[in-house]
């Protein structure tokens, strides 16, 4: 019995080991199971990060490629750019060189002409000279045979007559010359006046084009400037005035050869410093509300000048433009007040004379009225004020004065007479324009007296306030020719013994008269 429940018992066992094992056996077979599962996802998570690995690396490639690319083109448009900004200097520099070569070419060209000329005229004198020393022994010898003279008095005679033809030959060569000169003139005239506008820089043209306006502190002058220059090319544009912004402290400056418009740019800075609202749209706001005040003080100053002179029944924009020659100057002279006075001084005349005071006082006043749109219509001051008094109505006989105060029409009425005198005594009263009376008399009586000095001359007159000297010569010791040769020698000379601004016109008149009687 106890054999059996051994038995029983190791069978037992046997079965619970054969079973563990069996259960064992399952257990490691899912664990193979799954650590292949496991080892089949983490290889194929290992599969999937190598490729997001490398696809980024790709993706990090591509990156580094296409930065390398964009510097390679940016670094070859900087490259092209350059290349085109040399190409265009040098092109710049060759079209420059090409014009200096030119220039070279053609100055050489007019001394090789020149030389030429100077060659040929060595030449003609050379002949010249030949001829006359044949000729001059020729008449030795003749004067000799014929009338017995000496040689002495025989070089004497030919030597007079010599200089004598020789003196109309060289009158009628200045002519020539004259003549020659007046068709280059015109050319040479303006490359003159272009080199001495670049060089000349006096404190004149400063005072007169430049004014400076004031400003409470340096910062506001970045806000005149405004962003990226917006408000001072508003400004500039609105006004038609140059902004100058410098080192100055509290300083801006106005440029323009236009006082009123000066005036008008001074006049709308200064109230928009005041306001302290400075953008474009305020700008133009302020600037055209400047030039409706500007345009009503000009016709007040107008309207009073007129009334100050007594004359009535003017046109509206001829008074304006009275107000403008309020900002207008002549040899530093106000031309308003200029032409109040000449109107005074006419009405003054022609009360003495018996004349028509009014006529005259209206006639001085608007002589100069063309210079007040001088710089906008081409021709002299005094042919535009007349072109404007008659497009006003004004009478014949004022279009007359004020055309014929400077002698660009030849004065036909005694009232044109009358405002070319008071004219020339307004310019010459002493201070008017910077000119001492004892020097202006003494400067007319040296004119005067240089052009009495040479032989033929009966009279001379300084006209124009010493701006011309007519001579009257003898007709019958000098002759046409001469009269050039002698209108030459008295601007040399005049040029050489007095000092005078601007320039002196030089006019000779000969004159030749045949008087009969009736009997």
């Amino acid at each position: 019995m106890d054999t059996f429940f051994v038995f029983a018992a190791a069978a037992g066992i046997l079965a619970g080991l054969t079973a563990g094992y069996a259960l064992h056996a399952r257990v490691a077979a899912k664990r193979v199971g799954d650590a292949d599962a496991l080892a089949k996802r983490i290889v194929e998570e290992a599969r999937k990060e190598a490729q997001a690995q490398k696809k980024e690396i790709l993706l990090e490639g591509q990156d580094d490629l296409f930065n390398q690319k964009r510097e390679l083109e940016n670094e070859y448009k900087e490259r092209d750019r350059e290349v085109k900004s040399r190409e265009r200097k040098l092109e710049e520099l060759t079209v420059r060189l090409e014009e200096k070569l030119e220039k070279a070419t053609e100055k050489e060209r007019d001394l090789l002409q020149g030389e030429k000329q100077l060659t040929r005229k060595e030449r003609e004198l050379a002949d010249s000279e030949e001829f006359l020393r044949v000729r001059i022994e020729e008449q030795e010898q003749r004067l000799s045979q014929i009338a017995g003279l000496t040689p002495e008095e025989a070089k004497d005679r030919l030597f007079a007559e010599i200089e004598a033809k020789t003196r109309h030959e060289a009158a009628r060569l200045i002519r020539q010359i004259e003549t020659q000169a007046h068709e280059s003139a015109d050319r040479k005239a303006r490359e003159i006046l272009c080199n001495v506008i670049q060089r000349y820089a006096g404190d004149y043209v400063n005072e007169q084009t430049v004014t400076a306006v004031t400003l409470p502190s340096e910062d506001m002058k970045g806000r005149i400037i405004g962003r990226e220059g917006r408000n001072i090319r508003a400004l500039e544009a609105a006004t038609g005035v140059d902004l100058i912004i410098d080192d100055t402290p509290e300083t801006v400056i106005l440029s323009a050869y236009s006082p009123m418009r000066r005036q008008v740019a001074k006049m709308a800075l200064e109230r928009l410093i005041q306001d302290g609202r400075i953008h474009p749209a305020r700008i133009e706001d302020i600037v055209q509300k400047c030039e409706q005040e500007m345009d009503v003080k000009v016709r007040e100053v107008g309207e009073q000048a007129t009334f100050d002179a007594g004359v009535h029944g003017i046109h509206p924009e001829i008074i304006r433009m009275l107000g403008q020659l309020s900002y207008r100057t002549s040899f530093t002279q106000n031309v308003l007040q200029h032409s109040l006075e000449v109107s005074a001084l006419c009405g003054m005349m022609a009360a003495e004379l018996g004349m028509d005071v009014k006529k005259a006082k209206r006639a001085g006043l608007l002589h100069d009225v063309g210079k007040a749109v001088d710089h906008e219509i081409e021709g002299p001051h005094a042919l535009i004020g007349a072109d404007l008094a008659k497009k006003y109505n004004e009478s014949q006989e004022i279009v007359h004065a004020v055309a014929a105060h400077h002698e660009d029409m030849r004065p036909a009425t005694a009232l044109a007479v009358l405002v070319q005198a008071a004219d020339s005594i307004s310019g010459a009263r002493p201070g008017a324009r910077k000119e001492l009376l004892e020097n202006y008399v003494k400067r007319l009586e040296e004119l005067e007296g240089i052009a009495t000095s040479f032989e033929g001359v009966a009279k001379a007159y300084a006209i124009q306030a010493g701006r011309e000297i007519r001579v009257m010569v003898n007709s019958d010791n000098v002759d046409d020719d001469a009269t050039y040769l002698l209108c030459k020698d008295i601007a040399e000379k005049i040029e050489k013994n007095l000092t005078y601004p601007g320039q002196i016109r030089v006019t000779v008149i000969r004159e030749r008269r045949a008087v009969g009687f009736a009997k």
